[in-house]
């Protein structure tokens, strides 16, 4: 049986949950100024330091949710960003979807499963 590894959790969730080789990383949200783009590559930048406190990165990533306050506003924003951050050659399985915030300020969450490295 593997060893689960629960990392930065708190009284409602753990940050991120190592199972085996496989990690996962809850919502990741940003209340960076600006608009899509910005709030867009600040969630980026986190799911790289919270891969990286995993002993993973990007290229292993499996799968990947976006949530979008509004997809017709945002989908193209985000998707620029997301062509600049993701590895061309190591894309993952990836859904993006419309979804009511947990704040008004929030533009977007992005869910995120790794392989271990």
């Amino acid at each position: 049986m593997s060893k689960i590894i629960r990392q930065d959790s708190n009284a409602r969730l753990s940050r991120i949950v190592t199972h085996g080789d496989t990690v996962y990383v809850a919502g990741v949200t940003s209340n960076a100024p600006g608009g899509i783009v910005e709030q867009t590559r600040d969630v980026f930048a986190k799911i790289d330091g919270y891969l990286a406190s995993a002993g993973t990165d990007k290229r292993h990533l499996l799968s990947v949710q976006i949530w979008l306050k509004d997809i017709d506003a945002d989908f193209a924003g985000m998707n620029s960003v997301w062509a600049e951050w993701a590895p061309a050659d190591a894309l993952p399985t990836r859904a993006t979807c419309e979804a009511k915030l947990a704040a008004p300020e929030l533009l977007v969450e992005v869910i995120v499963t790794a392989a271990k490295k």
